[in-house]
């Protein structure tokens, strides 16, 4: 029984040391985009290349060990190098005015105006989670397991996901990859945002339309949304069809991480009448591949039940049910998820996906674009049953009885807070 007892003792301490060895792999809480062939880019006179060869992170390379012990997530893609456009504000576009910073906590991003209006924005593909490492990480030097979180994304899932929306017939933010150099941007901005990686796409919020859609009053955030409708409480509406869509979509892309900040509003008017287009933006979290000993536990649904991993199969859909959801959708009936999934099967046929996914470079599709493809159709065929599912836990969810993220700081009605459609009157 001892001698039991000592293997097991053994096998545990070895365990604890190759666990703290993976996490005390490496203290860098941050890195930027690293160009191939330069090794400093102050040395690089950027307006005499109008694209480089460049890889999103070395940070997150790891060996065996860290890949069982943190999972083997994307290391390999945010290392490899692929070919990207030079972007300089003044010329973007005719010529880009930064409007403001913006509020992430691991994103670094600016508002743009264009000439014409429009907003934009630019999002670090790269993520500053500095904000997240609780100070006990940082005194035994651990740090690295929040920082090697951001490995289980996909830098360039934006781009494949705006494809796939292309095909669903969804509204996205048609994103596009840039990297903007120190030069490009004002003094205050330059050691920020200076020499790095970005998202460029249209903004979810702003006064100028550039969708499809006719009559458009403007682009708003939920929270203004919400406002809207405090102040015509018979008149606003969401177009719950679209929004179903939208939600299905993001089961099959697995974003799971989709809070009422990461919505904008489309608002059309007719007559006098206002209904709001979804429109998704932020989509760092599809493609998620959380894997390794210590996610896994972390990803435990009891633990955290909406981290969900990107499988071909939905472990624990009950995660993925979110306050915003049962915001907007309490009354929404079955037949309207059922139709909704159908016509997402229906569009995005397996020629679309692999079309969408060979959007990528080929050295970014070569390393996982087969393998995303397949899960993303095996969650299509089963979307109809994912569909009722959803619908079912739905409807077991109590009304909010706090404000939405976002809202916690517009006064609106109690009843506007519990639900979109609840009964509203205008606040004296």
């Amino acid at each position: 029984m001892k001698r039991i007892i000592l293997i097991v003792a053994t096998i545990v301490l070895m365990l604890i040391i190759f666990i703290y060895i993976s996490l005390h792999s490496t203290s860098k809480e941050f890195e930027t985009c690293e160009i191939l062939g330069y090794n400093d880019m102050e040395e690089i006179d950027f307006k005499k290349h109008d694209s480089v060869l460049i890889a999103a992170s070395s940070l997150y390379e790891g060996d065996m060990l860290k890949e069982i012990i943190q999972g083997e997530n994307y290391r390999d893609v945010w290392s490899a190098p692929i070919k990207v456009p030079v972007v300089f504000l003044d010329t973007l576009m005719g010529g880009m005015k930064i409007i403001k910073e913006g509020g992430g906590k691991q994103t670094h991003s600016l508002r743009l105006k264009a000439k014409n209006g429009v907003v934009y924005t630019i999002r670090s593909v790269n993520k500053d989670p500095k904000a997240f490492v609780p100070e006990y990480a940082r005194a035994l030097d651990i740090q690295n397991i929040v920082v090697d979180g951001i490995s289980a994304q996909h830098p360039y899932a934006a781009l494949v996901v705006a494809e796939l929306a292309q095909a669903a017939e969804i509204l996205h933010t048609h994103p596009k990859i840039i990297f903007v150099p120190k030069e490009a941007f004002p003094e205050k901005y330059k050691k920020k945002y200076g020499n790095r990686l970005y998202l460029l796409e249209y903004e979810t919020e702003g006064e100028v339309n550039w969708t499809n859609y006719k009559n458009v009053v403007e682009i708003l955030d939920t929270k203004h949304l919400q406002e809207l409708k405090m102040e015509h409480p018979d008149k606003v509406f969401i177009d719950e069809n679209i929004f179903v869509k939208n939600r299905l979509f993001d089961l099959l892309i697995g974003d799971w991480d989709r809070h009422a900040k990461q919505w904008g509003w489309v608002v059309v008017k007719k007559d006098s009448l206002f209904t709001a287009i979804p429109l998704a933006g932020d989509r760092d979290n599809a493609f998620f591949n959380i894997n390794g000993l210590i996610p896994s536990i972390i990803s435990n649904k009891n633990i955290q039940p909406e981290l969900r991993p990107f499988d071909e199969k939905i472990d624990y859909l009950d995660g993925l049910v979110r306050p915003v959801d049962t915001y907007f959708l309490n009354e929404t009936p079955q037949e309207i998820f059922i139709e909704e999934a159908k016509k997402l099967q229906t569009k995005l046929t397996d020629k679309e996906i692999y079309k969408a996914l060979k959007s990528w470079p080929d050295t970014i599709y070569k390393l996982n674009g087969d393998e995303i493809a397949k899960k993303i159709i095996s969650r299509k065929n089963n979307l109809v049953n994912y569909a009722r599912a959803f619908k079912k836990i739905l409807d077991t969810r109590e009304l909010l009885t706090e404000p939405l993220m976002g809202s916690e700081d517009i006064d609106i009605s109690d009843d506007l807070v519990k639900c979109f459609n609840c009964k509203t009157s205008r606040m004296q």
